[in-house]
């Protein structure tokens, strides 16, 4: 810095001098400039261009602790750190809305400039750190560095997760959220198995996708197989004993996740991702779209008819077929999931399907015996024509986890020996009845509960200046006082005469006292 003054005393200086400067010490032109005019202001400054104070401002606990309260918005915590300096010297302070408690705000000798202050965030933050602080843990994930899992074969590790479309579908006459329930291989970004739900997925769901990803046969394949193990989230129906018996008897290994950790299972969570984007979003009744709010619900003829359970079901298989079959990740250097499926040569294990019917079962636990009504599972009686002269066997029973309109039934050693269905199930006419009818009281209990919330509800007017609540729906007082006249009018008990007409006399073989006999009101009279 000294020569640059002699040059510059000297009249020698030029631009070049400084960017040469710049580049050396790794700061701008500009800088250089002004490590100049300071050095000739106090020559005691030419000795250590660009030395930081060692006393300037930054990020302490305490303000960590209010930029977490005002949401990761640092202008805000710089206000209310000028308030509280403001109020503490004295001052008439400036009021901060919805500020936090002044006793939670550090008092800082000197406050620093707003300029200051931002720029201290910025250095003493990461941008994860001021990403969490204003949006939560999910923005600050997205900051963070995750090393890649070393390349795998095929079937070596399968994900499973389960998605809920953002639309209503009509299942049966009535508008659920279907659920998709898949298995995709890691390795090579194949759909092995989907299983569509209408409502809330269940092991059920899990255990039809999971049939569907073994089998390689019929519309299944080509990609399957039995899978090494298999990534889950810490979900109860995947942790259920029955989703654990079917991977058990597998030999597959099932891996449980940690809680609030989508980034270890980033490939079906990626698969959620693009199916809501892809497909999800081109569909009749999609619900993420912003939409104006009209002032009164009138039926738009133009709106969409939303899509039966079956259509729908239609979309996800074969958004599934074109993902396996023309969809080219960009991790498969070019190629669809199908053709790095079968590029793999890794030696696949099948299952025949005639063994897997019962992988989609509960064993019941328990030998029951066969009667002349069939055999009775949770009070109920199932038949089946295969029954006929076997009354007194011994069998258990299997069956499809929330489906009881049916049962398969075994022998003591899991023989499968039949289809049993329930003896006396109600026609389809009484199950809409009953659906009527509970439909009307659910609408009903609804009604109910909305008058309910309208007498607890106080409504007051809105203010702008500071007034004491003022209560909506004030009455006059001639009115009230009308109201409870007619309201005393209109009690008959009050309206009573008792007097007007006397009672009858009690009949002669009460045992009466004598003043209330007919004979003694006679001779009174």
């Amino acid at each position: 810095m000294q020569r640059l003054l002699r040059l510059r005393s000297q009249g020698r200086l030029s631009r070049g001098h400084v960017c040469l400067v710049g580049e050396c010490l790794g700061v701008s032109e500009r800088t250089v400039w002004r490590w100049l005019a300071q050095a000739e202001a106090d020559p005691g400054e030419g000795a250590g261009p660009g030395v930081r104070s060692v006393d300037r401002f930054e990020v302490t606990s305490e303000v960590r602790v209010l930029l977490a309260y005002w949401r990761g918005n640092a202008s805000a915590v710089h206000r209310q750190l000028v308030a509280r300096a403001r109020a503490a010297a004295g001052e008439p302070a400036i009021a901060v809305p919805g500020g936090a408690p002044t006793e939670a705000v550090p008092l800082l000798d000197p406050v620093p400039s707003l300029s200051t202050f931002l720029r201290a965030v910025r250095r003493d933050l990461t941008a994860g750190e001021r990403a969490g602080l204003g949006r939560g843990p999910e923005a600050a994930r997205a900051h963070d560095v995750f090393g890649r899992r070393p390349a795998q074969w095929r079937n070596q590790t399968w994900e499973a997760d389960h998605v809920q479309a953002p639309l209503v579908v009509d299942a049966d006459g009535e508008l659920v959220r279907p659920w998709v329930t898949w298995f995709i291989d890691v390795a090579t970004k194949t759909i092995t198995g989907t299983a569509v739900t209408p409502g809330y997925p269940s092991r059920a769901s899990i255990l039809a996708a999971l049939r569907a990803a073994v089998l390689r046969t019929g519309p299944y394949g080509p990609a399957g197989g039995i899978p090494e193990h298999v990534r889950v989230d810490r979900g109860r129906d995947f942790l259920s004993k029955t989703v654990l018996g079917a991977f058990t008897d597998l030999d597959t290994k099932r891996e449980d996740l940690p809680a609030y950790s989508p980034h270890l299972k980033g490939t079906v969570e990626n698969l959620n991702r693009c199916v809501d984007r892809m497909l999800f979003a081109v569909l009749p009744g999609y619900t993420l779209t912003p939409k104006p709010r009209p002032a009164k619900k009138k039926p738009d003829p133009d709106e969409p008819v939303p899509l039966t359970f079956a259509e729908f079901t239609a979309e996800v298989l074969n958004w599934a077929r074109w993902w396996n079959t023309e969809h080219r990740p960009a991790g498969l250097a070019g190629r669809t999931p199908v053709e790095a499926w079968q590029a793999d040569p890794t030696p696949l294990t099948d299952v025949p399907e005639a063994a897997l019917w019962g992988l989609m079962l509960e064993d019941d636990g328990r030998v029951r015996k066969l009667s002349s009504h069939g055999v009775r599972w949770r009070g109920r009686d199932y038949l089946g024509a295969w029954m006929a002269g076997q009354a007194g066997r011994h069998v258990r029973i299997r069956h499809m986890p929330h489906h009881d309109h049916e049962i398969e039934v075994c022998d003591p050693a899991g023989r499968h020996l039949g289809t049993a269905h329930l003896a006396d199930a109600a026609t389809p006419e009484q199950l809409d009845e009953l659906r009527r009818a509970r439909t009307v009281r659910a609408r009903r209990l609804r009604e109910d509960a909305k008058k309910a919330e309208a007498l607890r509800r106080q409504r007051f007017a809105p203010a702008t200046t500071a007034t004491p609540a003022q209560r909506l729906g004030a009455l006059p007082a001639a009115e009230a006082d009308a109201e409870l006249a007619t309201c005393a009018g209109s009690d008959m008990a009050a309206l009573a005469l008792p007097d007007l007409i006397a009672p009858a006399p009690p009949p002669d073989d009460w045992n009466t006292p004598a003043s209330l006999r007919p004979s003694a009101r006679k001779e009174k009279r």
